[in-house]
């Protein structure tokens, strides 16, 4: 996603930054590959004038995962009880379903932290939307964005000013955008993890929602089954609009012969009949908005562009 395709757009009168200034990061699912990137994330957040605090398991393996289940655990409750507003985590992978069933969710619902993740954390996402009906933010990780090499300059950006209360509209270019105008809760994320909490009391029962969708190493095929296993489980058909961010990392063979994302995309447009707004900037990579999952949003498309309104006022519905 280039620099161009996501337009950023500030109220007038900006809120304190003060309730912004403090990020806790743990490891919910993976372990952490190389504290060097770690280190270089936390850095970054420091450089832009965060203060942050690592929990003591962040760099804990046990097996593929950040320390053991029990480990996991106690790091999320060590995180609702410590004192910095947002809980970041520093990866993504495999894990946080094993969590779930275990956790406090009225002390996750009574600590007022901003929880920030992405990938295996859509789960906790979703969990606490789904248990608690508070909302939370799909966004950067400490590792692969922060930590990257080469960050993108919009995606802390655009986190720094969701943090601070900044951001109204996000805008971004959407060239085969069904018309919409709408609004509903939005909620979503990657989308392997949002199928896998179907059927469990860890999935919000949204109608008339926003949902968002991304995924990586997913090839078209699958990310159609998935889109209408949503569907055929009555999901999908009750969302006012469907959003697609990010598809990466897959390869397409010869035996497709053409059926290929858009081809998926056709499918589920014709299959569902619901909005489909592709384009936005999020997903496993490098450029990636903040976005805020449970929050009442709108959405509205025109001439190859897509806004959506994160900080809705009467006059903009």
């Amino acid at each position: 996603m280039s620099r161009s395709q996501a337009a950023l757009n500030s109220p007038l009168s900006r809120v304190s930054s003060a309730a912004h200034k403090g990020i806790y990061i743990m490891s919910p699912s993976s372990a952490v590959a190389d504290a060097k990137i770690l280190a270089r994330g936390v850095k970054r957040l420091e450089k832009m004038g965060f203060k942050v605090a690592l929990d003591p398991t962040v760099l804990a393996c046990d097996q593929r995962f950040a320390g053991s289940d029990v480990q996991r655990i106690a790091a999320f409750e060590r995180a609702v009880k410590q004192k910095l507003p947002i809980v970041m985590a520093s990866r993504g992978g495999y894990g946080v379903t094993r969590l779930l069933p275990h956790l406090n969710w009225s002390a996750l619902a009574q600590s007022g932290k901003r929880f920030v993740g992405q990938s295996d954390f859509t789960a906790f996402n979703l969990a606490l939307l789904a248990k608690t009906g508070l909302m939370s933010y799909a966004g950067p990780t400490a590792c692969y964005d922060f930590g990257a090499s080469k960050p993108e300059i919009l995606t802390t950006e655009i986190f720094g000013e969701v943090m601070r209360g900044e951001l109204e509209i996000l805008s971004f270019e959407s060239e085969q955008a069904d018309a919409v105008d709408c609004r509903g809760v939005l909620w979503g994320g990657n989308l392997a993890m949002i199928t896998s909490l179907l059927g469990t009391p860890f999935m919000p029962k949204i109608k008339g929602g926003i949902l968002f969708v991304e995924d990586v190493g997913e090839h078209p095929y699958r990310i159609e089954r998935m889109l209408n296993q949503l569907a055929q489980a009555g999901i999908l058909g009750k969302q006012k609009a469907l959003l697609l961010g990010g598809f990466t990392e897959y390869r397409l063979a010869e035996h497709d012969r053409g059926y290929d994302l858009n081809a998926a995309v056709a499918f589920i447009r014709q299959s569902v009949k619901i909005p489909v707004i592709p384009g936005l900037p999020f997903g496993h990579t490098p450029m990636k908005a903040t976005l805020p999952i449970g929050a009442k949003v709108g959405i509205a498309t025109e001439d190859g562009m897509a806004h959506l309104v994160l900080e809705e006022h009467p006059e903009d519905f």
